[in-house]
């Protein structure tokens, strides 16, 4: 078993990543997936601008033909040379399964495989074919912590030659985490906002980042857990109104379900009362807002908040991608939220 944890991806990526033929990397950020799949791609030494080296797959293109897989990793180059498949949106499909465990007994000689795969729980049967494989290299991916933001802080800052004042620090990283693509995109954003000032400063990050000071996102979240489809509406229309990014709201959403999962798991291990996490793990909360996280603890189960995540989270990174539908995408992802939690209310 080859588990690479994240404080050693970047070691890894550098001396070892070339060791291994098969790849798979998962995770509920799923920016920091895409980030990391692309990372390694690059490392393999094929070249992936020739659509013969390549070889793309979506993972439903393997429940159509369950020996796609297995076909595209052994056949032969048109021009020799490495060949590199890359695998979207796995989860646990029987067919990727079977194929990855036929490829973990008997690891490609001239083929890369990198899976890209959502927030797999231990003990599916991906993560158990692939962590049993020594021929395999696990790379999860879990939403960055204060450390991990104040590196992408720095790293993409120092591009710039900018130098970012304490309160403006902190101000930006409360507006980060989540999805590593959202989160780098916006402080390249602010970066290039300040070009040439040489300190970025606590107004530079309320004007660029979003006017959350003028028009808080707390109405529209809290309106999804209640599942108050009206409310949550006219929430939207003064958020679009007041030109705050829509980014925002799902990213609030976002962190909002992740405290969720927490105190739900919290809840069912300890046999604990809503109540009693509450008073733990909420204290910081504001003291409105209580009463709508004790109740959505109460409807909310552990696998309902997990696939929540993950919708969320796949919202974050369209809106990155396509860019011009953010608003469309994020409106429309937690509206269908909203009424979850209506039809569990």
């Amino acid at each position: 078993m080859a588990e690479i944890k994240s404080h050693e991806f970047d070691g890894f990526l550098q001396n070892a990543a070339r060791n291994y033929r098969v790849f798979v990397i998962y995770g509920p950020d799923r920016g920091l997936v895409s980030e990391r799949a692309a990372q390694i791609a690059s490392k393999t030494g094929v070249d992936l601008n020739d659509a013969f080296c390549l070889i793309k797959l979506d993972v439903g293109d393997l429940q159509n033909d369950a020996g796609r897989l297995l076909d595209e990793v052994n056949a032969i180059g048109l021009f020799g040379g490495e060949k590199l498949v890359w695998i979207r949106g796995a989860a646990n499909e029987k067919a990727l399964i079977d194929s990855l465990q036929i490829i973990a007994d008997n690891p490609p000689d001239a083929s890369f495989v990198i899976i890209e795969a959502g927030d797999l729980k231990k003990g599916s049967g991906l993560r158990k074919i692939a962590e049993a494989a020594r021929a395999i290299a696990t790379i999860p991916c879990y939403a960055d912590d204060v450390r991990a933001l104040n590196g992408l802080i720095d790293t993409e800052l120092a591009s710039e030659n900018l130098r970012i004042a304490p309160a403006a620090r902190q101000a930006l990283l409360e507006l980060l985490g989540g999805d590593r693509i959202a989160s780098r995109n916006e402080v390249r954003k602010l970066a290039l906002y300040c070009r040439g000032q040489g300190t970025i400063e606590e107004g530079h990050v309320i004007d660029i980042i979003g006017d959350a000071s003028a028009v808080s996102t707390d109405d529209a979240v809290d309106a999804i857990l209640k599942g108050d489809a009206e409310t949550f509406l006219h929430a939207i229309q003064k958020i679009a109104s007041s030109k705050t990014p829509m980014f925002l709201v799902l990213q609030g959403c976002l962190k909002q379900f992740q405290l969720l999962d927490t105190m739900r798991a919290e809840m069912d291990e300890r046999k604990l009362a809503p109540a009693q996490v509450m008073q733990t793990l909420g204290r910081h909360l504001h003291f409105r807002r209580k009463p709508i996280i004790e109740q959505a603890l109460k409807t909310w189960t552990a696998p309902a908040i997990a696939r929540e995540m993950n919708r969320l989270q796949s919202a974050v990174l369209q809106t990155r991608q396509r860019a011009s539908l953010e608003d469309t995408i994020a409106t429309q992802t937690l509206l269908a939220t909203t009424l979850q939690s209506a039809r569990k209310g």
